[in-house]
């Protein structure tokens, strides 16, 4: 088994990757994810940017953003933590499942960019935040886990200078990989395509219970600020057994704080034959969340009141939101004001590596 080279060890050459071993064929095993691709010389994965060269698997993108923004945490979407900041957000190229609905695919399945581009050292990338005056940086637009050596090292680099990080991503990792890729993230915002192994086979290329297992061991074994999205797809994954079975085991396995959003579906990559998704089916999914007794349930990619955050106890909206924007946020000390409820959430204006 290979945990790769010494991290702080920078050069020109292609970054080794973590997470592999060589069979005794030969092949480059990567189980960096549940795929546990096994690669001839010269093959490159199901997620297309880690390959099996000169005898060593390597991650063609390390260093190598090919996306780079400022935007709302809120965006990712996080609504519980550091709401009203704004997020040094990066992305490479790839993924390892393909969704036929996916959203961003110009991304997730474009190839590795060129071998000899410039690269970002974690440093660098650190610096930038802060220079930008960003308290966390993202990792999102394609799937982090895939290029979770350059996560691992910035992340840790951003936590020595008391800067967040984000992980926006399907969960779908191995449990051998799982402690590194956590080890310094402070929140993270999985997306729950559905409650049906059918529809992950179909309509991702992949498996459902890896990512429940995510979700557990986020919950259960860190200190991960966890959120859930779900892309509505009509049709697909909104039928309101299929929406209460999500909820019923979001309550059961994770509890009633962590908050899930409903996201509106569009036309994109190769679903293009459905329509978008409506405010009412959004509203609808969360009413049924609520009513399962999950307390923080937003609807996104809508205007609306379905993306305030209401306190749980005296039903205050606490938060008031305009898409993306906060124009009000009332909680104090992680408490509403009004009844004193304790709001779950990381409220702090800047994480030290130390909250709680």
């Amino acid at each position: 088994m290979n945990a790769g080279p010494d991290p702080d060890v920078r050069t020109d050459a292609e970054h080794e990757a973590r997470w592999w071993e060589r069979d005794p064929d030969g092949r480059a095993h990567c189980f960096l994810c549940p795929r546990h691709c096994r690669l001839r010389e010269g093959q490159v994965g199901f997620c297309g940017i880690r390959a099996h060269r000169g005898g060593r698997l390597v991650a063609l993108t390390y260093g190598r953003p090919a996306a780079a923004h400022v935007d709302p945490i809120e965006k990712k979407p996080l609504f519980h933590f550091l709401p009203g900041s704004d997020v040094f957000s990066l992305g490479t190229t790839g993924c390892d499942l393909r969704c036929v609905f996916c959203q961003n695919w110009e991304l997730s399945r474009a190839p590795a960019g060129p071998r000899d581009a410039p690269r970002v050292p974690p440093d660098e990338v650190v610096a930038r935040a802060v220079e930008l005056g960003c308290p966390a940086i993202a990792f999102t637009y394609n799937e982090p886990t895939i290029w979770g050596e350059y996560v691992c090292d910035v992340a840790a680099a951003a936590r020595a200078r008391g800067v967040a990080t984000v992980l926006v991503t399907n969960g779908y990792v191995t449990p051998a990989a799982f402690a590194d890729l956590y080890a310094d993230v402070a929140a993270a915002n999985v997306d729950l395509k559905a409650m049906s192994e059918d529809f992950y086979r179909r309509r991702t290329r992949a498996r459902l219970e890896p990512v429940l297992e995510t979700l557990r061991r986020i919950r259960r074994e860190t200190d991960v600020w966890l959120e859930i999205t779900n892309l509505v797809i009509p049709t697909l994954n909104d039928g309101a057994d299929e929406l209460k079975r999500l909820a019923d085991w979001v309550v059961a396995e994770l509890g009633p704080d962590v908050p899930v959003h409903f996201t509106a579906f569009h036309p994109d990559c190769e679903l293009r034959d459905l329509p978008r998704t409506g405010p009412a089916a959004l509203a609808g999914a969360r009413r049924i969340a609520r009513a399962a007794g999950l307390r923080f349930v937003y609807e996104g990619n809508v205007a609306g009141a379905g993306g305030h955050t209401d306190c749980p106890g005296c039903g205050t909206v606490l938060v008031r939101r305009s898409w993306h924007e906060v124009l009000e946020n009332q909680i104090v000390e992680g408490r509403c004001p009004r009844c004193r409820q304790a709001i779950a959430g990381r409220w702090e204006s800047a994480w030290s590596g130390e909250v709680r």
